[in-house]
Order: structure tokens, then sequence, then C-alpha cells
């Protein structure tokens, strides 16, 4: 009990700390291009879990390092990832209307204003990471983290995963396909959070192994839970439509193997993800998170 209260205790304030710094890294502010701005912040508030931003904080914790220092790069990745949904949402991608209860970004302010608030918040992610007047972390491992952030999110990492994406519509994939393609669709930018947190605390080459192998199994433990939503979750709950993938016909995790298996995946993985926070200096916090993201249910 003593635990999970901790776990939730800890868990908020990291919410509560990301999203009073993003307020003051992005403020509504009365300048020519407040629309963009406005359209930025819509997306940024609309409820997100702040996931990627609370493991690049408990990493940079457990290896010893500074919070405060570390929260402007976990307020980056908090932008790279709106962002990343807010494109995904365009027509040209996955067509949504709905995004965590409210419309979506380009249903508010228009498409072209939807492509570049998400535009915005990419650039604003790397100015934050970058500003030598955010953080006193020292310039190399300042460097180290922002391109960790930026692999896991580019061609090789979170952009690349959405073009396979692309690719796999209208056919059925081999599992290792889809996997990959989780592997960098969601898996990366994870992955980067935790690295990031590590690279700022300067924690050694066994605590990165450490995190790599705790965000690959929770990456991957997260999207098949996040299929298994899709088809079985309450619509109120998740924030939007159930069956979008079977209504754009794409292969998932549930398509292909079914609820049964999906579980005794997600089971596995996430005890491979809890073996790897068992292994770190006060893993509590890691180990009980991969237990809730397990059976989450938004």
């Amino acid at each position: 009990m003593c635990v999970a209260m901790d776990f939730e205790e800890r868990l908020n304030g990291y919410v509560q700390l990301v999203n009073e710094a993003l307020q003051s890294y992005l403020p509504e502010t009365d300048v020519k291009q407040r629309e963009i701005l406005k359209a930025m912040r819509y997306s940024l508030f609309a409820g997100g879990k702040r996931l990627r931003p609370a493991l690049l904080l408990e990493f940079c914790r457990v290896s010893g390092g500074d919070l405060n220092e570390a929260l402007p790069f976990a307020c980056a990745l908090e932008m790279i990832h709106t962002y990343s949904l807010i494109h995904d949402d365009l027509p040209c991608m996955d067509d949504d209307d709905l995004r965590r209860g409210k419309p979506t970004n380009h249903k508010v302010f228009g498409e072209a204003l939807a492509v570049l608030s998400g535009d915005g918040l990419l650039n604003a992610a790397f100015e934050l990471m970058l500003d030598p007047g955010k953080s006193r972390i020292r310039d190399d491992l300042v460097r180290r983290a922002a391109f960790e952030i930026a692999r896991a999110a580019g061609i090789f990492g979170m952009v690349g995963g959405q073009v396979i994406d692309l690719s796999l519509e209208n056919r059925t994939p081999e599992i290792d396909e889809l996997k990959l393609m989780d592997s960098m669709k969601t898996g990366a930018l994870i992955a980067g959070a935790c690295r990031a947190g590590c690279i700022l605390a300067g924690a050694p080459e066994e605590t990165l192994r450490r995190a790599d192998e705790y965000a690959a199994a929770l990456g991957l433990a997260f999207q098949i839970r996040d299929d298994m939503l899709d088809v079985l979750g309450d619509e109120k709950e998740i924030g939007k439509p159930t069956g979008s993938d079977e209504g754009q016909k794409k292969a998932t995790y549930m398509s292909l193997l079914g609820a049964k298996e999906c579980s005794r995946l997600i089971s596995a993985l996430t005890k491979r993800a809890k073996a790897a926070a068992e292994s770190l200096n006060d893993g509590a916090f890691l180990y009980a998170l991969a237990d809730t993201l397990a059976v989450r249910n938004r």
C-alpha cells in the first residue's frame, strides 16, 4: 500500500511540475501570431498523461540528477509528443475528429494552422532544450540528451515508424513488421525519454543499458494495450471513438493475435520491464508504473 501511495504521489507531482513549467515556457501572449500560440496550447493542455516527461524525470532521479535542471527536457518531450498527435490526427494521416474527448486541433483551427502548430511545438522543444539560460547541466550532456531526443523523434524513430505505418495500409503485415513499426513510432520516444534522463544525470553505461531494457518492454506493452483499448475500451474514458483501427483497415496486435495472446504478451513484457526496474537504484516507481500501464483504460 505504501508503495502504491508513493507511486501516485510522485506521478501526480511530476504531472504538476511539468504542467506548471509548460505554462511558463509557452504562455498566452498578445502578439500578432497569437493564433498559433492558442492552437499550440489547445493541444498541449488537452489532458495528456505526461508519461514521457515522467519517465525522463524519474530516470534522472534514480541516476542521481537534478530534476529542476532536467525539467526543460521533460517539457520538450511533451511538446514533441503533442506535435506528433496533432499531425497524426490530420485528414492526410488518421483523419480523427476527437482527441482526449475534445475536437482535434484541425477541427478547431483548420488544417493549415494545425500543421503550423505542430511545427511550432517541435521547434519550441529544441529551443527549450538548447537554450543556454534554461539549465546548468554540462554542455556535453545537454548535447547528448538533445541528440537522443532528436533521433527518437526523427526518421530512425517516431517519424520513420509513421512512414512504415503508411506503407502497411491495405495489407496484412508480418508480426515482426508490426513490432518494428511500433518500436519506432511509439517505443523510440519512450526510449529517448529514459535515455535522456540518464544522460542528463551523467549515468554510467550500465544504467543506460537497463533504461533501454525497461523502455523496450514498456513501449511495446503500451502499444499492445492501445490496440486492445481501440477494440475493447470505453469511448468516454478513452476520449475518442473505438474501432478506428478496423475502420481504417489497419493491422494491429488485436487483429493479428487476438485479445488472449495480447494479454499474455503484455504480462510477459511488463514482467521484463519490472525486472529491469528492479536492477536500478530505487526503481520502485518504475516497477509500479509498468504494472499501472499494463491495465490502463485510457
